[in-house]
């Protein structure tokens, strides 16, 4: 259980998102079931944790000491003053939540961004898309690769499996993902077939997009 584990640490770390579940995630009674004299750390969400409860547990001892880099209120711009209980406390570094704004993060964002269009745009993979169903299938030499973007309702793919075999039409590589009322499915086929097969995908129903790449 939660309680053992706080009980038995000497390290808590927390890394957790912001949402309902987790807001005021670590309070007096979370900090006051943690093991005495261990170290608290938060590298989630300012939101995740009473900053108060947290300061006051460290100035009584039970909380050998602390590592955050996140805050309830942080300041917005250089200049504007920088306010926790947590400032002054022994044993306890806090860090200014800016590993994102960095130079290095920056280039390094673009750069990711970059990469994830080409990846669409030559291969259609779509790995870490938010609004779109993920899908990163390896490429198959020597085929054509079709993307077909279509409704989330049953029966798409058996339609297309179906129509492809009326057809003589080889797949030699698929895959397909949903998200929401999007489906997406990525098929290698013959290069001879290619066009054929772009033809077919079209007349699906709940077919709303269909493109070849190569």
């Amino acid at each position: 259980t939660m309680a053992e584990l706080l009980a038995n640490a000497d390290v808590v770390s927390l890394h957790v998102p912001d949402v309902p579940s987790t807001r005021n995630f670590f309070t007096k009674d979370q900090f006051a079931q943690m093991k005495e004299g261990s170290i608290f750390i938060n590298a989630a969400r300012g939101t995740c944790v009473i900053i108060e409860d947290l300061a006051d547990a460290i100035k009584s001892g039970h909380i050998a000491g602390a590592a955050v880099d996140v805050f309830p209120k942080e300041p917005k711009a250089n200049g504007e003053e920088f306010e926790s209980p947590l400032r002054g406390l022994p044993n306890v570094i806090l860090t200014p939540h800016v590993g994102g704004s960095t130079m290095e993060a920056q280039a390094n964002i673009g750069l990711e961004v970059a990469e994830k269009f080409v990846a669409y745009s030559d291969k259609g993979m779509t790995l870490s898309a938010v609004n779109f169903p993920e899908i990163a299938l390896p490429l198959t030499e020597g085929k054509h690769r079709l993307l077909h973007i279509h409704r989330n309702v049953p029966g798409v793919l058996s339609k297309i499996n179906t129509l492809f075999a009326e057809q003589g039409i080889n797949i030699s590589g698929q895959s397909l993902m949903t998200k929401g009322d999007v489906g997406y499915l990525v098929m290698d086929v013959d290069a001879s077939a290619s066009q054929e097969a772009l033809d077919t995908l079209h007349e699906v129903d709940g077919t709303i997009r269909v493109r070849i790449l190569f």
